[in-house]
């Protein structure tokens, strides 16, 4: 049997120190919005060595990218933050599989606090090798 990963390590920035308290208090009050789990099932939460005001937003074993953007966003509207944020993913896979390695990556517009792009390279690469347009 195979195991599927997504993985992901990224800073956030919340703007100021103060902030990073009660964004690790959203992280742990937060559920995800299909099945009411808790968000921080999707992602590890802690705050930087880098800078004060930033938190590191990474997986242990596997993680949830949708997680990241519901927090993300969460923060943004809480913090009332401004600009374009992002990161990138990776799925991998224990086996060699068929359509098990990718990845993808969100650009979040905090200010409209709503996600703008994103791509997976799986679907890219297949609109590519079907003759298409792999960036429509």
């Amino acid at each position: 049997m195979a195991d599927y990963f997504t993985h992901f390590s990224c800073l956030f920035d919340v703007g100021a120190p103060e902030n990073v308290v009660r964004a690790l208090d959203i992280y742990g009050a937060a559920t995800t919005p299909i099945d009411d789990l808790p968000l921080s099932r999707g992602f590890f939460l802690s705050s930087s060595q880098e800078s004060p005001s930033n938190l590191w937003i990474h997986d242990e074993g596997s993680g949830d990218p949708e997680c990241v953007i519901k927090f993300v966003l969460l923060c943004a509207e809480e913090f009332d933050l401004k600009g374009l944020w992002g990161f990138e993913y990776a799925n991998t896979c224990s086996k060699p599989r068929l359509d098990a390695f990718g990845g993808g990556a969100h650009v979040i517009d905090l200010g409209a606090r709503k996600s703008i792009s994103w791509i997976s390279t799986n679907e890219w690469l297949c609109r590519a090798l079907e003759g298409g347009d792999p960036d429509a």
